[in-house]
């Protein structure tokens, strides 16, 4: 009866042994992810500039005071609004400056009034004057009175188109289409001469004021297409209007001014990024859920006939779409692995999913 539990022992402890060593190689051989492949692609790609900066208004408009002494009785505009170029912005009292152009149409009627006499005498001096019946100092001095009211109504005028203008000026106006950005009148507040009341931006027009290194300068020209990055992942296209003419001496950067479209008007202030796109060229590129970053380093997943993976240190470059482009490492006949690349090693054994 002992020899039997022997037996039985040693054919326990034999399977013990195989089993576990058939089931690691059972492991070892199945596939660790499914993954779909991907070749990469030749694409004609834009060479870009990398450029920082800030929305800023195109220009902007400061909306003065050109007279002083008077009280703001009305402001129809505040922070935000839309105006048209000779929209009225704020009203001034008009009590004395009403009085003084009164009082300055009667000095203009009253110097009327005196050039009319002046010239009656002087006419009737010119007649005279063959006969004798006046003296020579006589009719020089009615021709100088002449003289004298023509020129006291000239100037009496000249003072009524003065006290006009500074009727006028008691509607202040705005001086171009835009968007009021700022406001400092304030309803019975008095004014003096030349102060602002308001700032604008001009046709609500925004420019990126961009820097980038002054390397760069020499390949960046008007007209040269932009794309930046915008507020809530919105890409907004735009011109280069103008490069600076001036690299700083601090940072060794100059500024690019970037026009938008028209009907695009992002609110100023922001600090954004984007890129100034140079002339095309060839670029290998790969879906951007290829790339697995370790350690800092890209890598990339490749795969052979015995659909086991090795892993491929990869340079990138431009991006673009989803897309990024491998400037090193692989070549166009590689097969790429789309993603999960993450959860794979070396050498793992893979199982390739069918294309639909």
């Amino acid at each position: 009866m002992r020899r039997p539990s022997r037996l039985w022992a040693a054919a326990f402890v034999t399977a013990a042994l195989f089993f576990p060593l058939r089931n690691a190689a059972a492991e070892q051989a199945a596939p660790a992810l499914t993954v779909s492949l991907t070749t990469p692609a030749q694409r004609d790609w834009p060479e870009t500039v990398p450029a920082s900066g800030w929305l800023k208004p195109w220009q902007e408009a400061g909306i003065a005071s050109e007279t002083s002494g008077l009280r703001i009785t009305d402001v129809l505009v505040d922070v935000g609004s839309v105006v048209t170029k000779g929209q009225t912005l704020v009203r001034l009292s008009q009590e004395s400056v009403l009085a003084d152009l009164r009082k300055q149409e009667a000095a203009v009627a009253t110097a009327k009034a005196s050039l009319s006499k002046a010239k009656a005498n002087a006419d009737r001096a010119r007649q005279l004057q063959p006969s004798g019946a006046l003296s020579d100092e006589k009719i020089v001095e009615y021709l100088a009175d002449e003289q004298t009211a023509t020129a006291s109504l000239a100037s009496e005028e000249a003072a009524l188109d003065s006290e006009k203008i500074k009727l006028a000026q008691t509607t202040i106006t705005a001086v171009d289409d835009g968007l009021i950005t700022s406001r400092s009148a304030d309803l019975g507040a008095v004014v003096s001469a030349g102060t602002e009341l308001f700032r604008m931006v001009r046709q609500q027009r925004v420019e990126w004021q961009a820097e980038v290194s002054a390397r760069y300068l020499p390949r960046i020209s008007e007209g040269l297409s932009v794309r930046i990055d915008g507020a809530d992942d919105n890409v907004i296209e735009g011109k280069v209007r103008l490069v600076g003419p001036s690299v700083s001496t601090d940072t060794s950067r100059a500024i690019v001014y970037v026009a938008l479209p028209a009907d695009m008007r992002p609110r100023t202030g922001l600090y954004v990024t984007g890129n100034i796109e140079l002339q095309t060229s060839p670029a290998l590129t790969v879906p951007e859920t290829a790339i697995v970053f370790r350690d800092g380093i890209s890598y990339l997943f490749t795969t052979g006939e015995d659909q086991r993976v090795q892993r491929i240190r990869v340079e990138t470059g431009r991006r673009n779409n989803g897309e990024v482009e491998i400037v090193s490492g692989i070549d166009r006949s590689s097969k790429v692995v789309i993603s999960g690349g993450a959860f794979l090693s070396d050498n793992d054994l893979v199982k390739i999913a069918e294309k639909n």
